[in-house]
């Protein structure tokens, strides 16, 4: 029996272009670091809230103590440090760090993706016109999602950023929980993000109808 020939089984999936082939790349890039942020988001959630538990302990030791030395000679006792709320802390701003290498992931993407649109421009002008590279998306339009969750992404980042520097500090409780709510429930990030990276991935065939 003749051997069969690589080319005598099953079809091969077709050959991408190499600018369809990043946009895949890229759609698939997203995917991956929006549920390393997701991950990172719990866990910097577990940690502010150990942080907001631990200040609300300390304040109540601290009215305690204030009681006592209302006594006639009694002296204020200088506050005390709390090596668990240093240790949680460095844990929040080590988990921040790892996000905000993620959104500079993101931003790196959305402008690879607008170099392939410029590329794309440039052989339109030259009189190569190109049908859509995949179903019906034209490329303008992956570069237009991209920068939309690349942008939500950064004023989330913003936001992170002064959680972390303020929820330590702060002595007002009510303002502790708001940061916290802030924190789990991201104002910036819309619902619309994870429409959008289910079409972007529907639309670059890593996903199936």
């Amino acid at each position: 029996m003749a051997a069969k020939s690589p080319g005598d089984g099953t079809p091969r999936r077709p050959v991408l272009p190499a600018s369809a082939r990043k946009i895949k790349d890229n759609a698939a890039d997203w995917h991956n670091l929006m549920m390393k942020w997701e991950r990172l988001n719990d866990n910097g959630f577990t940690t502010a809230n150990k942080i907001v538990n631990i200040k609300i302990s300390e304040q109540f030791q601290d009215n305690k103590m204030e009681i006592a030395c209302d006594n006639p000679g009694s002296e204020k006792p200088a506050p005390k440090y709390s090596e668990e709320l240093d240790n949680c802390c460095e844990e929040l701003l080590e988990t921040l760090k790892h996000m905000t290498k993620i959104q500079l992931k993101m931003e790196k993407l959305t402008s690879t993706t607008k170099a392939i649109c410029d590329l794309e421009a440039f052989h339109h002008r030259a009189g190569n016109c190109t049908a859509p590279i995949f179903h019906t998306w034209p490329t303008p339009y992956f570069y237009e999602v991209s920068l939309k969750l690349s942008e939500m992404y950064k004023k989330e980042l913003q936001l992170k950023q002064t959680i972390v520097q303020e929820i330590a500090h702060s002595a007002d409780q009510d303002l502790m929980m708001v940061y916290l709510s802030s924190w789990l429930y991201q104002p910036y990030i819309e619902n619309s993000s994870k429409l959008l990276l289910e079409a972007m991935l529907l639309e670059t065939r890593h996903r199936r109808c």
